[in-house]
């Protein structure tokens, strides 16, 4: 495959002065097109995407257990290996997706010539494979040194969670060819989560807020409430990160964004609580970093391909993998709360979408902002209720690089929050 020769045919727009190589006959992605297309778009990428990074790098040099470094470092370097596996492949599987006809046209782009133009649908499956692979060989690896007798039970969550995020990958990528409804969209999920919740074996109690601790006392334990809510979970993190979409690179940014925030969370824990190896904190946010180390990695690997203007669409194979790698991690590891915290963004979409997404005014398809060919600019639409076109309503016409990189603004933002009210207003309440 990486020995095929094409003449490439390159379509351009005036507009941005980008060019995009492909097929001649049928836009096929060329295996060896070069990602970068704009110097200054990659330094706003990068800013957004990986200043939040900085953060968790000094955690990591300031930890105390330079086993736990090693062991990180080990994750990382499984992970860099899975980076350049799935930035080589994303070309390659975009165009077998278009030899059997998985293309979408970019709805945001209509009316010019970059709307005409079919780009490959459904890549997050590479993303998938990849990370399901570096996940399953990093286990291989530690089995020999680092899980030990005493760390079974903690295997038994990891190959539940494996077969979750699976699950997960299969449904979704089914969903890309198959376009099913959105009363699947909600049952999928609690099925793939299924094997999860019967592997878990944490606690089901919680502690009540101070105020309510004269009724219901210091911790209530909810039992099977607790399980349900751990299934609505991960229903809600699979499906909130598929609505609240549209834009080249919005659901890559926004999920690498949280990846970050999680990683990020995980280190301070393990700062904060500098136990052995055999301690709880050690082994559920040490499995955290092991899930989420190789995620970011591999997304990264898709933004690249998937930054305005997108060269590929992720479909959503890769939103349910994202919001289910979450929801895996913040189960088993018992930070739900914390998670949520990093959801605020797509807490808010949900919420200002509700009546919509219920039916109970008319709800399109696509709940896309309006693009105006004459001014390059999308323009908001009221009667569509998300985030994006609120943003649009608030700020006025927007080019889709811009608007998309203030959304992402708003979520680090609201990461940055998330983590303000963990460690500094939680204390105050419970």
């Amino acid at each position: 495959i990486w020995g095929l020769e094409e003449k490439e045919a390159v379509v351009s727009t005036q507009s941005t002065g980008v060019q995009f190589p492909f097929k001649s006959t049928n836009h096929y992605l060329h295996p060896h097109t070069p990602f970068v297309s704009q110097v200054n778009m990659d330094i706003t990428l990068f800013g957004i995407l990986f200043f939040p990074l900085l953060p968790a790098l000094y955690l990591f040099l300031n930890l105390h257990s330079t086993q736990l470094q090693y062991n990180i470092l080990e994750s990382a370097v499984v992970a860099l290996g899975g980076f350049v596996v799935a930035y080589r492949l994303i070309p390659v599987v975009a165009k077998l997706t278009l030899d059997a006809q998985m293309f979408g046209m970019d709805l945001n782009k209509k009316g010019s010539k970059m709307g005409d133009v079919r780009i490959p649908e459904g890549l997050g499956i590479v993303v998938g494979t990849v990370f399901l692979i570096c996940v399953i060989l990093f286990q291989v690896f530690q089995s020999f040194h680092f899980f030990g007798a005493s760390m079974i039970s903690s295997l038994v969550e990891y190959n539940a969670a494996l077969t979750s995020i699976c699950m997960m990958i299969l449904l979704g990528f089914a969903d890309d060819v198959l376009n099913l409804r959105w009363r699947y969209k909600l049952v999928l999920p609690a099925v793939a989560t299924l094997p999860l919740l019967v592997a878990y074996q944490g606690g089901t109690s919680v502690v009540v807020p101070i105020p309510l601790r004269e009724i219901f006392g210091q911790v209530l334990d909810l039992g099977l409430v607790y399980k349900l809510y751990l299934l609505l979970l991960a229903i809600f993190c699979t499906n909130s990160i598929n609505i609240l979409a549209g834009l080249n690179g919005l659901e890559v940014g926004q999920s690498i964004i949280i990846a970050v925030s999680i990683i990020t969370h995980n280190l301070v824990e393990l700062t904060i609580n500098q136990g052995g190896p055999n301690t709880t904190v050690f082994s559920t946010h040490v499995m955290s970093l092991f899930f989420m180390i190789p995620y970011l990695a591999t997304s990264i690997s898709l933004i690249l391909y998937n930054w305005y203007p997108s060269r590929v669409f992720v479909g959503d194979t890769y939103t349910y993998f994202s919001g289910m790698c979450f929801a895996v991690v913040a189960i088993l590891c018992h930070f739900s709360k914390t998670l949520l915290l990093f959801f605020i963004p797509q807490i808010i979409n949900f919420l200002y979408s509700l009546i919509q997404l219920f039916g109970i005014i008319p709800c399109p398809r696509h709940r896309l902002p309006k693009y105006n060919n004459n001014t390059g600019k999308l323009e908001g639409i009221p009667t569509n209720l998300n985030l994006i076109n609120l943003f649009l309503i608030i700020t006025g016409p927007l080019s889709e690089r811009t608007l998309c990189v203030l959304v992402l603004s708003f979520q680090v933002l609201c990461c940055i929050g998330g983590f303000v009210i963990r460690y500094y207003v939680a204390g105050l309440v419970f």
